[in-house]
């Protein structure tokens, strides 16, 4: 055993959750940004002022191919693989991506999408680094084990990927249409949570497809949660913690958390508002990895813009309210009551900017 563990570590493979499912996840997020969502952003831009140069920027930019690769790269590039793995990943993403299955009532398969590029990339990833450096002949050996195994995981497992995250965003998108309310909180709520936690909430409504007034519900749940803890801790922070939080990520913030969960509170609760207030009132949308990036570059917006066809003057009022306004007024009066009753104390919500 003591054997084996040497040798992970001397071909650096590291076996944990948070490799995984963290630095891995978070990678893909950031792949996808670099492709599908930057994209998108061209892409609207490019309607917004009628310039045929961005919209066909961003049809290359959206390409499941090139989002595939690009997952692909990112992700083996956060577990360190060497050089012949990483560019051989590039394939391997696009195989993932695009490898689907037919469903009934649709005319055209389901794509696994990120799940499925994710999945394959980190499986052959790993196979390929144990290999990478054992004989003479690396130079077709590495390529081939990755590209082989890559393919077998995308061919074996990804149809199943694309059946089970297909139903499960139908489940989600369908459940809030039915529910608002309901569906409001809990989708707000728990995307917002995922989204302070070290996972990345991009990516996981990028996996599950998540649409319709479920992304706006999302995207009200992390725009809680970014300008909630940018205008609590604006006393301790000033305004470096309100730009960082509020346009960076408020996933800053869990240093904190873990010393005092407490402290979790306030922006919790103004998920839970504002995501019925998305879903009943204003009928935000939005979709896939927008609704999980809230105020980030101003990208859940964006997204939001976006997804919607008719944007009238209550567009506009809602996006306003719900992204910045309502979050930023529910959570600073949550924590200055939570500060009055000393649940809260001066220098809890400090960050090392």
């Amino acid at each position: 055993m003591n054997k084996f563990k040497a040798f992970l570590k001397k071909k650096n493979v590291d076996i944990s959750p948070k490799t995984y499912f963290i630095t891995a996840m978070g990678a893909m997020a950031q792949g996808l940004f670099a492709s599908l969502l930057i994209g998108t952003i061209f892409k609207t831009i490019g309607e917004w002022i009628h310039l045929d140069f961005l919209l066909e920027l961003a049809g290359f930019a959206m390409n499941g191919y090139v989002c595939g690769a690009a997952i692909g790269i990112a992700v083996a590039a956060a577990l360190k693989a060497t050089p012949l793995v990483l560019y051989s990943c590039a394939a391997v993403g696009a195989a993932g991506y695009m490898m689907g299955t037919g469903i009934s009532g649709l005319e055209t398969p389901v794509t696994a999408g990120p799940a499925g590029a994710f999945l394959a990339v980190l499986i052959a990833c790993e196979l390929g680094k144990l290999e990478s450096g054992s004989t003479k002949v690396d130079i077709i050996l590495t390529p081939a084990v990755t590209l082989l195994s890559g393919f077998a995981v995308a061919k074996l497992i990804c149809p199943g990927v694309a059946y089970v995250m297909y139903y499960l965003g139908l489940f989600i998108n369908t459940a809030t249409e039915l529910h608002p309310f309901v569906m409001g909180m809990i989708v707000s709520c728990v995307v917002g949570i995922i989204l302070t936690l070290p996972i990345s909430s991009a990516a996981i409504c990028s996996m599950i497809g998540i649409a319709g007034i479920a992304g706006g519900a999302a995207l009200a749940g992390c725009c809680a949660q970014m300008v909630g803890f940018a205008v609590m801790s604006f006393r301790e922070n000033r305004f470096g913690g309100l730009i960082a939080q509020g346009l960076g990520t408020s996933m800053l913030q869990m240093g904190n958390i873990v010393r005092k969960p407490v402290i979790w509170l306030p922006a919790i609760l103004s998920s839970v508002i504002t995501g019925p207030v998305a879903t009943l009132v204003f009928k935000l949308e939005c979709v896939g990895v927008s609704a999980g990036m809230g105020t980030c570059g101003l990208v859940g917006p964006l997204g939001a813009i976006t997804a919607t066809q008719e944007k009238d003057a209550m567009f506009w009022v809602g996006l306003l309210l719900v992204c910045i306004v309502l979050p930023a007024a529910l959570t600073l009066l949550f924590s200055e009551i939570m500060r009055k009753l000393g649940l809260i104390k001066e220098g809890d919500l400090k960050l090392d900017l």
